[in-house]
């Protein structure tokens, strides 16, 4: 009988640009591997790569296994076939090629192999099933590494602002500076007061995202995108309640009829 043994290197590090909490296991490569019995949350920066989604968990990879097979499961309990977005390879490895907010959701993979008992070479079939949560985040954790100077980056944003802010004082101060040493005297007093220009950062996220620590506690900071039944039609934090919306990254909430989903 034919049999397929399947072994995978495990070497843990964290992937540039996806959320790496202390529990993930991620190899060299970006490979993620799964846990039994709780789902693994991710967060993946929008227009980019997901990490490698692998069908095992981090134990069982360092094992021999006999005649696996693989059956992935994608949002909304879809069969993940004919997407050119996602790849699975014959391994049970996923990954998905340019995340968008419709992407987002339950990932499932279920895993079959055979268990041969050495003394009377009976064979056993055992399924484990494992759950990736995968949503998408327009400034996930880590994305700084994998910016390379886009003009996108948030970082370069907050960095031009308080250039900007630090060139404003510095005017004032030497206008201020000139009125009092090189004009006359009868011209009005014009004085700077240090630190007296202040920058107040305000919190927001794009259309289609908020924030939530209660969901989302290991990514407490992140703007990530609206779950079903929730919508975010402006820069703000909160993602909205509506019960007609039936995806992820909702924009607005439908009004003139409740079963139909709203725009994305």
């Amino acid at each position: 009988v034919m049999r397929t043994w399947v072994l995978l290197p495990a070497v843990l590090w964290c992937l540039t640009g996806v959320r790496c909490p202390r529990s993930t296991l991620f190899n060299a490569k970006g490979f993620l591997y799964g846990k039994t019995g709780q789902p693994e949350k991710i967060y993946v920066k929008l227009h980019q790569n997901s990490p490698v989604l692998i069908c095992m968990d981090f134990k069982l990879s360092k094992k021999e296994i006999v005649d696996p097979t693989y059956l992935w499961i994608g949002p909304n309990e879809n069969t993940l076939t004919g997407n050119n977005r996602i790849n699975i390879t014959k391994t049970g490895q996923l990954m998905v090629k340019d995340f968008l907010e419709p992407l987002s959701g339950l990932y499932t993979c279920t895993l079959s192999y055979k268990i041969v008992k050495a003394e009377t070479q009976e064979e056993k079939t055992v399924k484990k099933r494992y759950d990736f949560m995968v949503f998408v985040n327009p400034f996930a954790p880590g994305w700084k590494g994998a910016c390379n100077g886009s003009v996108d980056c948030e970082d370069i944003t907050n960095r031009n602002i308080l250039q900007a802010r630090n060139r404003i004082e510095e005017f004032f101060w030497s206008q201020a500076y000139i009125f009092y040493h090189n004009f006359n005297k009868t011209l009005p007093a014009m004085h700077f007061v240090d630190h007296s220009l202040q920058v107040v950062r305000l919190d927001s996220c794009r259309p289609g995202f908020g924030k939530d620590d209660g969901l989302h506690s290991n990514c407490a900071s992140c703007c990530v995108v609206c779950s079903p039944a929730t919508f975010s039609p402006d820069v703000g934090v909160i993602c909205q309640t509506c019960v007609s919306v039936l995806i992820y990254g909702a924009k607005s909430c439908p009004t003139s009829n409740k079963n139909q989903p709203c725009e994305d």
